[in-house]
């Protein structure tokens, strides 16, 4: 009798975690409707401007910003956000209410503003959908290329409506590894010169990681610090694409925390996980210090 107990007990459990999930699965399909709405949104307003003939200002730290950036974030706010949710934004004055959310949206409405300015094709609307600190579902639209990924973690990711999964490379030999074209620029990327790997420089955090999910590069990093506004959609994508990221400090990366701040970031396809680890071993502890992060 007490084994029987148990097994209803045990059978009940497996049908309250299956309902769950098909609760989850219902609830991000919807998510994933509401940002496929927002990046189609963010076309009309793309088509207002023509990158590389267009007014910009600079913010504090000399981070250029344009109309284009403050036009796409009102029409992303308006299409995304609902009562109960929690809003971060590059191009939004911060509410710490967002802190007592447990769904928060942590959107760059134009991440590679620096490439859109001088129109070089690597800029993105990047939208990221974050539940209890972990990034779950994100959409990019790079409009230059006519590119969008979307997804959400346990459905995959689709680029430009077809399923994609991250790169099944299982060496680093001969991988394409996707660079911030400004760390290149400053040096930060000739200790990797002679790492068996091909560096590309390219713009956008965002942008990368989307092409990291859909396989068409194989790894991206950064050891420079970065906001969560930058990394929190394409790690949601490189996730749902059964790929690896992680926080510098080897840990998962959490979002929707109150310095938005992160040290860096590593992403790759699953099989490449402990080569990228040892490859930036040495250099990831003085990154760690020079950001101020703590350990």
């Amino acid at each position: 009798m007490v084994t029987d107990c148990w097994s209803w007990l045990d059978r009940r459990g497996m049908f309250a975690l299956e309902d769950r999930k098909n609760m989850d699965s219902h609830s991000y399909a919807h998510i994933l409707e509401r940002i496929g709405a927002a990046l189609n949104a963010s076309r009309q307003v793309f088509a207002r401007f023509t990158p590389g003939a267009i007014e910009t200002e600079y913010k504090a730290g000399h981070d250029p910003v344009t109309e284009a950036d403050r036009a796409l974030d009102a029409v992303l706010r308006k299409e995304l956000l609902r009562d109960g949710e929690g809003w971060l934004s590059e191009e939004s004055v911060d509410d710490p209410i967002r802190l007592q959310r447990s769904r928060v949206w942590v959107v760059d409405p134009l991440d590679g503003t620096r490439e859109f300015v001088k129109g070089i094709p690597e800029f993105c609307v990047s939208i990221g959908f974050v539940e209890d600190g972990r990034p779950v579902a994100g959409g990019i639209y790079n409009p230059a290329t006519d590119e969008t990924f979307l997804g959400w973690i346990g459905s995959g990711v689709t680029y430009n409506g077809k399923p994609a999964r991250s790169s099944q490379r299982t060496s680093l030999e001969g991988a394409l590894v996707l660079a911030s074209r400004s760390e290149v620029k400053r040096g930060e990327w000739e200790r990797f010169c002679h790492s068996g790997f091909k560096i590309q420089p390219m713009g956008s955090v965002a942008y990368k990681l989307a092409l990291v999910s859909a396989g068409l590069a194989d790894v991206t990093f950064t050891l420079t610090p970065k906001n969560e506004w930058d990394v929190a959609a394409g790690a949601a994508l490189v996730l749902s694409a059964g790929g690896f990221v992680s926080t510098l400090e080897n840990t998962p990366l959490r979002c929707n925390n109150r310095n938005p701040l992160l040290s860096g970031l590593l992403a790759s396809g699953p099989h490449l996980r402990e080569n990228l680890l040892s490859a930036v071993k040495e250099h990831v502890e003085p990154a760690i210090l020079k950001s101020g992060q703590p350990d």
